[in-house]
């Protein structure tokens, strides 16, 4: 799954906000029901890992001029939420950069 984000903030101000608040992913799923393991492996890219549901879902975020491009790799068993992890992830990753 690969959700794109458009910005006009600059790389260096997507990134302080990202480091800030990436913390909070957690919060975006029932109070409970997930946990989230992020790193910055390098300055443009998060790496995280979301344990939800017995399930590990790996992920990155992308930190581009214009883009915060979300990729995660979603377990077969999962695909049928595609869609509804792609809008979730669209409404609340923008939340990351307010």
């Amino acid at each position: 799954m690969r959700v794109n984000l458009p910005h006009d903030l600059g790389k260096e101000e997507v990134r302080k906000r990202m480091r800030a608040r990436s913390h909070e992913i957690a919060g975006y799923f029932p109070a409970g029901m997930a946990t989230v393991e992020t790193t910055w492996p390098s300055e443009d890219t998060m790496a995280l890992t979301v344990t939800a549901a017995g399930q590990r879902i790996k992920g990155s975020v992308e930190v581009e001029d214009d883009n915060v491009v979300i990729e995660m790799n979603l377990p077969a068993m999962l695909g049928f939420l595609r869609g509804t992890l792609e809008h979730a992830v669209r409404t609340q990753g923008g939340k990351l950069l307010e």
